[in-house]
């Protein structure tokens, strides 16, 4: 799967910089605002795309290393965050599940809207608990899925096909599930959804024509908790839209 993902991201990195989706947001600031993060710091980014999160962080820190697996993305990142003047992120190719960072190395580890991508989410878990001080912060916005496992696995399919990388998003019972088993206290859980224009969304992956008629099928397929998950609306015109829902998670290493 990581092999997919360092092919597909690659090839529409520069989609991903400019994606609405992932540069705006009030979920950006949130994340901001539960981190709280200190003139000091020392930030992690993992799998930071096209280097958002990464340029959030950065006027409030002390230092930034956006790491990323596919190499692609992390030059069209660097060249996107050197074009706003700023100069305190550093980029690192790295694999999520196993960071070539030291331990206890940073106040923060941030990952947002990737981890559905990754081939093991737990140990990705366990290598952001590693890397940061005892007492720092590991803060990870993805998208989530519902509890019943049938509407889960037609979520799934839907996200797959548009995606082939994408992996496996968790349930909440599996993320806390997964910080608990990293020795992280969870402070703070909460969720929230986010549209997306349904052209947009396929266009970011240069979704093929057939693929999107096949996608459009499955939505007006779609049993009504599905369809209760995604709130379609408008499909069969360009102002199609759908929701996500996604989950934040702060939790702290014991220090």
């Amino acid at each position: 799967m990581s092999t997919l993902s360092q092919q597909r991201f690659g090839a529409h990195a520069q989609n991903y910089v400019t994606s609405q989706t992932h540069a705006r947001g009030a979920d950006l600031d949130r994340l901001l605002e539960l981190a709280q993060p200190r003139p000091y710091w020392h930030v992690l980014d993992v799998a930071t795309g096209g280097g958002h999160t990464a340029l959030k962080f950065a006027p409030h820190v002390a230092h930034v290393v956006a790491s990323d697996l596919t190499p692609q993305m992390l030059k069209a990142a660097e060249a996107y965050i050197s074009g706003k003047g700023v100069r305190n992120v550093e980029f690192r190719e790295a694999r999520a599940e196993n960071l070539p960072f030291d331990s206890n190395s940073f106040d923060l580890v941030t990952c947002r809207i990737a981890p559905h991508h990754f081939d093991d989410v737990a140990q990705f878990v366990k290598e952001a608990a590693r890397v940061v001080k005892p007492g720092g912060l590991v803060l990870v916005q993805d998208q989530q899925m519902p509890e019943d496992p049938l509407v889960a696995g037609y979520v799934e399919a839907f996200e797959k096909l548009r995606d082939p990388s994408h992996n496996h998003a968790l349930t909440e019972t599996e993320w806390r599930a997964a910080f608990a088993a990293a020795g992280l206290t969870l402070e703070h859980v909460e969720t929230l959804v986010k549209s997306h224009s349904f052209d947009e969304w396929t266009t970011t992956q240069a979704v093929l024509p057939s693929t999107k008629a096949c996608l459009e099928a499955l939505i007006a397929a779609a049993p009504p908790a599905v369809v209760e998950w995604l709130h379609p609306c408008d499909f069969g015109t360009p102002e199609a839209t759908f929701v996500n829902v996604h989950i934040i998670l702060v939790g702290r290493k014991d220090g």
